[in-house]
């Protein structure tokens, strides 16, 4: 993970342009860099998978540990293939399952007695699945005696039609290895026990076969929902074959991705609305405290699209014709100011990630009066705006429709969030 840090700060001073490319060339750079990344997202859920096996059959702290620590790494790659989802609509129907949030984690176990009961937003809102084997859904009997990846995607996720109800992906995991956060505003993630895998009398908190069965289905699932989106960028897949089978389309495709990614998504509600809210519950990895690696990587995506690089997790690179070079021949203003403002976000973005790494967590910086904590999620929620206008910019020049940029209350009409 570090090599791949230090990759990705060293790109903040990339200035010189490729050669002018085709928008062919550009496309399969595009599609080349999605297998790439969803490829390290599925070697890496592989890795966490070997981790979560050793957990189950040997339950340590180590073993927890050992986990958690291949959960973190799996979410760097990941993070930067988020910039696909947008404009590419098998990748958007498809991310649901692997990245959704926030999530009711009662659904999925036990919580504390201060998260509350069932809702009129979400009668499953504290199911625990975990500890019942059986219950009702919609007036119907569910059987739920065996936990499954099938069971896991077919009958509780989204259950009631409800996308609190997560119930698979990257968060439900997360939630199983970490637990609730319950410091709020203070450092410090969640501190699930490695006993809660433990079987016999060193069980805590009851229920722990299911538990480590649960937790085994979603990490299944995991690995296999990885091997089939990168199948779908392979030389003959379905999304490849769609951004190349129509070069405005595709190209429109990449800046829609770049400009909600940056926009809507990123800067409005993983960030603004937390920090309007002053709700730890609105970061986007709460339970682990490792919300300030997701936005830097998200950022970090973004800016690969545009110049076609990326950084694999074994060292290597891939790169190819890039977007950039397309907008260069078009305005080189245009190029520079977007170029200025992707490298710009990252260093802002990377400021929140030194800052947490330091001590100061995410969390912290919500807190109502951080002056520090709202000047740095401020500050990279404005970057990620003016790059955004840069994007929109440059699919100006480049004479394509005006793209849909994915939009956000907290940023578009900040009253609504308090009605």
């Amino acid at each position: 993970m570090k090599a791949l840090l230090s990759a990705a700060f060293a790109a903040t001073a990339l200035t010189a342009m490729p050669v002018l490319a085709d928008k062919a060339a550009v496309l399969d750079t595009y599609a080349n860099i999605a297998e790439a990344g969803y490829g390290d997202s599925l070697s890496t859920a592989k890795t966490l998978q070997t981790a979560v096996d050793a957990l189950i059959a040997t339950p340590s702290a180590e073993a927890l540990q050992a986990a958690k620590t291949a959960w973190l790494a799996a979410r760097v790659p990941y993070q930067q293939t988020e910039v696909y989802r947008f404009g590419n609509a098998i990748v958007d129907e498809w991310e649901g399952k692997v990245n959704a949030w926030p999530l009711d984690e009662g659904l999925i176990d036990y919580v504390g007695e201060a998260y509350g009961g069932p809702t009129d937003e979400n009668e499953l809102a504290v199911l625990n699945v975990i500890a019942n084997p059986s219950f009702k859904l919609s007036g119907a009997d569910v059987d739920a005696t065996e936990i499954t990846p099938e069971f896991l995607e077919s009958t509780l996720h989204e259950a009631d039609e409800n996308e609190a109800n997560v119930a698979t992906g990257y968060h439900a995991i997360e939630f199983l290895l970490w637990g609730q956060d319950a410091n709020g505003f203070e450092h410090g993630a969640g501190n699930r026990s490695w006993t809660d895998y433990a079987m016999g009398e060193v069980c805590t908190n009851q229920n722990c076969d299911r538990r480590a069965a649960y937790l085994k289905a979603a990490t299944d699932l995991l690995v296999s929902d990885m091997e089939w989106m990168t199948a779908q960028w392979a030389e003959g897949g379905a999304a490849r074959g769609a951004v190349m089978g129509d070069e405005a389309a595709g190209i429109t495709a990449m800046l829609t991705g770049m400009g909600s990614l940056s926009y809507g998504e990123t800067g409005g509600e993983r960030m603004k609305l937390g920090l309007m809210l002053h709700d730890p519950e609105e970061e986007h990895d709460c339970f682990s405290d490792n919300t300030h690696n997701s936005h830097f990587y998200d950022g970090v995506g973004i800016r690969n699209i545009y110049l076609g690089e990326y950084t694999r997790v074994d060292g290597s690179t891939i790169s190819g014709a890039s977007l950039a070079s397309l907008v260069e021949a078009a305005d080189a203003g245009v190029n520079a100011e977007l170029v200025a403002n992707l490298n710009a976000s990252v260093i802002t973005l990377g400021k929140i990630k030194t800052a947490a790494e330091a001590g100061f967590s995410y969390d912290q910086m919500l807190a109502p009066g951080s002056k520090a904590g709202e000047k740095l999620i401020t500050d990279g929620v404005n970057a990620l705006v003016t790059q955004t206008r840069s994007i929109e910019r440059a699919t100006s020049v480049l004479g394509l429709d005006k793209i849909g940029v994915e939009g956000s209350d907290s940023l578009d009409n900040p009253k609504a969030v308090f009605e």
